[in-house]
């Protein structure tokens, strides 16, 4: 084999080389002489730049099977897998693929390369999830996951695809708070500014569907705040990014002016009774936020005069909260009046906070008259 390998890789590199572009020619003889020199790692460090660089892609399938597979033992596994997802992604089509991944996964499932194994399986799955096997990719996720758990540290890149893979599963299965929360953790590992125009705005797209008809999903403060959002700005689904928001402060005026547009999603219009509940819930959860924590005693009449709701779907409306634990207290079913002790901390847009702003200078006003009130009942104490 080493005599082989001595014959042909001179020539199988030569041929390479003419068949680059010309401005990556001279990369070829790092190559030949790093492999002459047996320096693996510089060889590593230079071939991941490389299937990175455009117009490489028709190379990138025979240098892996025919260049890099005869000293793929010797190099960091990590690094090994990263060369066959680039060259795997040549591959003529998917059952190709996952034939190339599959046998790089059982290459790398050695006991110092486990997250190497976990980077491969995880490529396995997402090829089975493309191909319709949604069972053999929940069990390679599985696996995946057990071993990542065991793990005290591992790089960012293999987090990210075991997020990104669970989180498609997810989306394909319509388990709508797990993709919700394996999106957000995949984008917690990368740079958002790395991902093209066409995938913010997709993943953006599918996180907002995602959040707005999961019945476990009541605030959606990490997504409003993340910069992944801002990609449906001037976009057609610009009007998805408003409806967030309306739900957030629970604006049911806002709603009904953007409800026209639920139509264009078929899971939203699916859903248009949920929303309109999930809605309501916000109005309500809003309306005892806006109120500062010594008025929140409320008749049923009140609170459906400030959230727009129906009196008489009011008391189940409040029952639904406090079993969701979006408000704690009690309800008086006789008097119709609603005792609210708590409210759930959600994250507040400007209008929000500016109301926020006006309680804290009312508060500061009522401490200020009452020290006031102290100090002039209380002047002969004090001197005494």
């Amino acid at each position: 084999m080493a005599n082989m390998d001595i014959d042909t890789i001179p020539n199988l590199l030569s041929d390479q080389r003419d068949a680059a572009p010309e401005d990556f020619q001279h990369m070829f003889i790092q190559f030949e002489d790093h492999h002459e020199k047996k320096l693996w790692h510089e060889l590593t460090d230079v071939l991941v730049p490389y299937f990175n660089l455009p117009g490489t892609e028709h190379q990138r399938l025979p240098l892996y099977n025919h260049f890099i597979k005869t000293f793929a033992a010797k190099i960091n596994q990590l690094k090994l897998v990263t060369l066959g997802l680039s060259a795997a992604a040549q591959c003529k089509d998917d059952q190709e693929r996952l034939t190339f991944l599959s046998t790089l996964a059982e290459e790398v499932n050695k006991p110092a390369s486990q997250d190497a194994f976990v980077y491969a399986t995880v490529a396995v799955a997402s090829v089975k999830l493309r191909l319709g096997d949604h069972d053999g990719a929940r069990k390679d996720l599985d696996l995946a996951e057990s071993v990542l758990d065991s793990f005290d540290s591992v790089e960012t890149v293999v987090h990210a695809s075991f997020y990104r893979a669970n989180a498609d599963y997810y989306h394909a299965k319509h388990k709508f708070a797990s993709y919700y929360k394996n999106a957000l953790l995949f984008l917690a590992c990368v740079d958002v500014a790395d991902l093209t125009s066409e995938e913010r705005q997709s993943r953006a797209y599918d996180l907002s569907i995602a959040a707005l008809v999961s019945d476990s999903i009541y605030n959606f403060g990490e997504l409003l705040l993340h910069p992944i959002l801002d990609s449906l700005n001037k976009s057609p689904h610009s009007w998805l990014r408003d409806l967030l928001f309306a739900f957030n402060r629970g604006d049911l005026r806002a709603y009904d002016v953007l409800a026209g547009n639920i139509s264009k999603n078929q899971l939203l219009k699916t859903h248009q009774i949920f929303l309109y509940q999930k809605i309501s819930l916000a109005a309500l959860t809003e309306t005892v936020f806006r109120r500062p924590p010594h008025d929140r005693a409320m008749t049923f009449a009140t609170i459906a005069d400030e959230t727009k709701v129906q009196p008489n779907e009011i008391e189940h409306l409040i029952m639904k909260a406090l079993s969701l634990g979006l408000l704690k207290g009690t309800i008086d079913q006789v008097a119709e009046i609603a005792r609210i002790n708590w409210v759930q901390p959600k994250v507040l847009d400007m209008k929000q906070i500016e109301g926020m702003r006006g309680r804290l200078k009312e508060w500061d006003s009522s401490v200020n008259r009452l020290g006031n009130w102290i100090e002039g009942v209380g002047k002969d104490v004090w001197a005494a």
